[in-house]
């Protein structure tokens, strides 16, 4: 069965005005549903169209194939990522946290700092490896789940397509208001089991 475009797990209105429908539409409906059609298309070509999505991943060696195919498992984890309510942090979360960074605060202005400084391309993420949470950059396609021992728990898309429509060059000012006001922390702390990569997994 070839690889879908997910579902969002809100209707496109909900984040407005911290993102909106508009940019839903392009990122979502366009880019995301692109990158799988591309998927879909070099994986039968290549013959691996049977292996799931995570594992279809880590076996294709950089070039098209894990390019589209990291592209769609990334834009599928930070959809999850997202949550049109404003939330707190759960417990076992904070405490993780505080542990790492010294508070959420600091660890909000760390990631903020990473994602606004990425040159180019790519994603900003929040990690946990050998038990210690990690704010790290990966650029263009490179995915979490590629790397040996990494666990997402939650990503920032900082590609242009991502902000452009509703921030134009902005990218600090889209930052802080997805971070400050739509991240979905119940997803974020699911994640600290360290299956958060099987989450938006398909076969």
């Amino acid at each position: 069965m070839p690889f879908e475009l997910p579902k969002l797990p809100y209707d496109p209105e909900a984040l407005a005005p911290h993102m909106s429908a508009e940019t839903f539409s392009f990122h979502h409906g366009k880019h995301h549903q692109a990158y799988v059609n591309k998927t879909n298309e070099l994986a039968k070509e290549a013959g691996n169209d049977a292996l799931p999505l995570v594992e279809l991943i880590r076996s294709a060696q950089k070039g098209p194939l894990f390019n589209n195919a990291a592209q769609v498992w990334n834009h599928s984890f930070f959809w999850q990522c997202l949550s049109p309510e404003k939330q707190t942090l759960p417990q076992a979360l904070q405490t993780k946290i505080d542990e790492d960074f010294g508070s959420a605060e600091a660890m909000l202005d760390a990631f903020s700092a990473e994602a606004a400084a990425h040159f180019g391309s790519g994603w900003a993420w929040l990690v946990m490896r050998g038990g210690k949470l990690e704010i790290m950059s990966l650029h263009d396609a490179d995915t979490p789940v590629a790397h040996d021992a990494v666990v997402p728990l939650l990503t920032l898309d900082v590609w242009e397509h991502a902000y452009y429509i509703d921030y134009r060059n902005a990218r600090p000012k889209y930052i802080d208001a997805i971070l400050r006001n739509c991240i979905n922390w119940d997803f974020v702390a699911q994640n600290l089991d360290g299956h958060g990569a099987s989450r938006v997994d398909q076969n």
